[in-house]
């Protein structure tokens, strides 16, 4: 389910009001000196009474000195990549509500409140920030091309209709953030986190948001054919995982024609000179007949398996409540206790 694809000329300037909601701004941060600091300002202005975190990876320049004078709380996570980074933050921060954006300056922190509101008055666990840019600088051709590509093929395989797959400004429910396993290491992590929330029918949203073009001397950490071939290498991997009967069935397809092929003429010289001259042929069908049995065999066996893996991620969803629920809960639950307390 897909909610509220929202024209920016709407934008809502309504602040968040919620009573008892915890609301957390994560953001990854690594060589963002030139930025960090300008983004932390931007937030603070657009979400007043959110906790603002920044988790640094192993940067070499001043990040971790602006960002905590700008006023974020600083952590550090000392393995390398997005994944790892986003990983640490899901697991030691805990709120209702999280906001997660690149420390480089380039979403519009002004459009926060807009996906809160869409998260809570739904009810959501997702909200993507669809990029939407008119500067030729804000967004390489390459890359473009490449979130269009992966975007293409994640809707072909798991049905999503998030429309900007690798955007990295999103807005989460506590259920999401604690049932997500978190496997990837680099920037791949986007794609994992868009494929939990289709594999787990979560209720999800995309808001269009606007995305600047990176401030001066500030420099994308992202690599065009590297990052893209882990992309790529994640959406086959996540392919075999989770839908592993269509995955080894192709296989077997692949497989299973050719050696078919080959048998079969085989055979025919068989039935014509009762003699079978081709034995090397032979082999190698026989041989694909069993690699297709074999893979048949694993489709059947690793679809159980992801049975079980999804099972016990919904369980762990089912843990927390709704995002809609969770600042009343506990505002609910104080007054009852100041009532007894009043009454003895």
């Amino acid at each position: 389910m897909i909610e509220g694809a929202l024209d920016l000329r709407k934008r809502s300037a309504t602040p968040v009001n919620r009573p008892g909601l915890d609301i957390a701004v994560i953001l990854p941060c690594y060589n963002e000196a030139v930025a960090i600091g300008e983004t932390v300002k931007q937030f603070r202005a657009a979400l007043p009474d959110a906790v603002i975190y920044v988790f640094d990876n192993n940067s070499s320049d001043e990040s971790v000195r602006i960002a905590e004078e700008a006023g974020a709380l600083v952590f550090s996570e000392p393995y390398q990549g997005k994944g790892n980074v986003v990983r640490r933050m899901f697991a030691d921060v805990d709120a209702d509500v999280y906001v997660m954006a690149d420390g480089d300056a380039t979403y519009d922190s002004s459009a926060a409140p807009e996906l809160i509101n869409l998260l809570v008055s739904r009810n959501l666990d997702m909200v993507n920030g669809a990029r939407v840019n008119d500067e030729i600088e804000a967004y390489r051709r390459g890359h473009k091309f490449g979130n269009a590509l992966f975007s293409g093929l994640v809707k072909f395989f798991f049905k999503s209709k998030i429309n900007d797959l690798l955007s990295g400004y999103r807005v989460f429910s506590k259920r999401f953030v604690k049932s997500f396993p978190a496997v990837s290491n680099g920037f791949e992590i986007e794609t994992e986190l868009t494929v939990h929330a289709m594999q787990m029918r979560m209720p999800i949203g995309e808001v269009k948001t606007r995305y600047f073009s990176r401030l001066p001397e500030s420099n994308s950490k992202l690599a065009t054919f590297s990052d893209g071939w882990r992309i790529l290498k994640m959406i086959g991997l996540l392919i075999k995982d989770e839908k592993p009967v269509p995955f080894f069935l192709s296989l077997a397809l692949l497989v299973f024609l050719p050696s078919l092929f080959v048998f079969v003429s085989v055979f025919r010289e068989f039935l014509e000179t009762g003699l079978v001259e081709r034995i090397p042929s032979l082999v190698v069908a026989v041989s694909g007949f069993v690699a297709t049995m074999l893979s048949i065999v694993c489709a059947l066996i690793l679809q159980s398996l992801a049975l079980a893996r999804r099972e016990a991620r919904r369980l762990s969803y089912l843990r927390y409540e709704g995002v809609a629920a969770s600042g009343v809960g506990r505002t609910m639950s104080s007054a009852v206790k100041a009532e007894r307390r009043r009454f003895g």
